[in-house]
């Protein structure tokens, strides 16, 4: 019997415990190679994500991936990378978990620690982001292709789309808080199956999920359970692994210096950013700038455009907004030593809690996949996750293309015009090589990525990269 073909009354069969289903050796090389393509925010990293585990290697099912997922999108911090955590768990237990979200995140942090060196000891970094000026245009194809083939794959009755739709316009046009938007969603995908149940069948096996039989059925549940134990064990760990560098920083450096407050307020960002790193950076960013100075407006508009610009979730520019205000303020430190302590605090309470979120909930979401109005309001949830990546592939096309955007109100819309005088027709170009590349050639993402980094390189090179 068949995942399609088990009634909704009955629960899914519980795996066995066999360990790694996979060799963890071969994991930890997929989650590298992974971690190298995770440009373009979580849609672009959400989209590698799904062409890696979903279709190539069919380590897991398109519905199970949909609903490891939706669960992600509910929780504050970067979606993409706790899907990471939820699916290594999936297929190697905690440690896979522990590994695949660590991979997630450590080019990321190696890249924006030189780059972050690199600013302060040049004063600028024209040069590096002349090398990266080619991916920005990669990644709109990257996220265009993520929003077809999760949409296609998601999307399989005409409410859904609308459903997506919707969600798209609430967040582009009217600006809607994103927990709401998911709110709402999962309130519709629960009305949905009470009202026209069919619409949330999954579709039969070869319809929209191609492909052998994947390692993990969609109809099994992973065979760590939940229980008390196990939820005091891990929660307590979890703390303790998340307060104790920041208690220890105070206790070393002062209650009052840059690395405790750092510590505090970094922990405290990672707990808001529901819908996605923008959604906070404009407090972060008011913050650092005009609460504690750590570093100008124009320092961190060039800060995001590096975080952009390398591997890993946007949230990092944390780190590097970390870095400038320890340098400045060391206290009785090198500036050197200060800034690498300061970087390194942040991204450890900046991702910590991503891991005791994954932990905790992962068992609980897995049996609820058994419960038929859990599992409605997060098809829902899914069908919604398509809007979002639209809205994201939507902003970060504009901010490539246009040099600068103007956010117009008219009543209750909200848009985002870009300014045509702020073209960049060489951004253009790129990113329709990028597009015949994946979707006409076929290529690989991390090939494609490393052609039109090159062909960024030449742009600067030859003094076209403002074009």
């Amino acid at each position: 019997m068949t995942a399609t073909d088990r009634p909704a009354s009955e629960p899914p069969r519980t795996e066995p415990d066999r360990g790694d289903l996979i060799p963890f050796r071969d994991a930890l090389r997929t989650w590298f190679a992974i971690s190298l393509q995770t440009f373009g925010g979580p849609a672009g990293q959400i989209a590698v994500m799904q062409r890696t585990l979903v279709e190539e290697k069919r380590w897991i099912g398109q519905q199970r991936f949909n609903h490891a997922l939706s669960y992600c999108m509910l929780l504050p911090g970067p979606e993409a990378q706790q899907l990471a955590i939820y699916t290594g768990w999936l297929l190697n237990g905690t440690r896979g978990g522990l590994a695949a979200g660590t991979l997630f995140v450590l080019p990321g942090v190696v890249a924006l620690l030189a780059l972050s060196a690199l600013y302060v000891g040049l004063g600028t970094t024209a040069a590096v982001t002349g090398l990266f000026a080619g991916l920005a245009p990669a990644v709109v194809a990257i996220v265009a292709q993520a929003v077809w083939r999760v949409g296609r794959r998601s999307l399989t009755h005409p409410l859904l789309v609308g459903l997506a739709v919707a969600s798209f316009a609430a967040l582009a046009l009217f600006r809607m808080p994103f927990p709401v938007v998911i709110v709402v969603a999962g309130m519709a995908g629960w009305l949905i199956a009470r009202w026209a149940p069919a619409v949330l069948k999954p579709a039969a096996h070869g319809s929209g999920d191609e492909g052998p039989v994947p390692l993990i059925p969609d109809d099994a549940l992973h065979h760590e359970g939940p229980s008390r134990r196990r939820t005091a064990r891990i929660l307590l760990a979890g703390l303790l692994l998340w307060a104790v560098p920041v208690a220890v920083v105070a206790v070393l450096t002062g209650t009052g210096s840059v690395f405790t407050t750092q510590g505090l307020f970094f922990s405290g960002t990672a707990l808001v950013t529901f819908g996605g790193a923008y959604a906070v950076l404009a407090y972060v960013a008011q913050q650092a700038v005009q609460t504690y100075g750590w570093l100008s407006a124009g320092e961190m508009v060039r800060g995001l455009a590096l975080a952009e610009t390398t591997p890993g979730p946007l949230i990092m520019v944390v780190q590097f907004v970390a870095f400038l205000g320890a340098y400045r303020d060391p206290g009785s430190l090198d500036p050197w030593t200060a800034a690498l302590l300061g970087a390194l605090l942040t991204t450890w309470v900046t991702f910590v809690p991503c891991f005791l979120f994954i932990f905790l909930g992962a068992p609980y979401i897995e049996r609820l996949r058994g419960d038929r109005h859990v599992s409605a309001a997060l098809s829902g949830i899914t069908a919604a996750v398509v809007g979002v990546i639209a809205n994201l592939a939507l902003y970060f096309a504009e901010h490539t293309l246009f040099t600068t955007v103007d956010n117009r109100t008219f009543g209750p819309l909200h848009l985002g015009l870009p300014d045509l005088t702020t073209f960049r027709p060489v951004a253009l170009g790129i990113a329709l090589v990028s597009v015949a590349l994946i979707f006409r050639l076929r290529w690989s993402v991390l090939r494609t990525l490393g052609v039109c980094a090159g062909l960024g390189l030449a742009a600067a090179l030859a003094g076209l990269t403002g074009s």
